[in-house]
């Protein structure tokens, strides 16, 4: 399962489809290299959104939960 702890890398790097669903919500930020680096609530945050929502939309995306 997703929470907002876990860093952007090891989200898209362990979860097929994970990219996909984050570009969908507007994050493209899984093509910087200094965001992957940071957790999803931090990225979360510089678009406006609330770590725990995208959290459980990803988890819902990717049938986790």
């Amino acid at each position: 399962m997703i929470t907002k702890d876990m860093i952007m890398s090891e989200i898209v790097n362990t979860y097929e489809g994970a990219s996909a669903a984050l570009m969908n919500l507007g994050m493209g930020c899984i093509s910087c290299p200094a965001a992957l680096s940071e957790s999803l609530d931090n990225a979360a945050l510089v678009h406006g959104m609330n770590g725990d929502e995208v959290a459980d939309y990803l988890n819902k995306q990717l049938d986790l939960k």
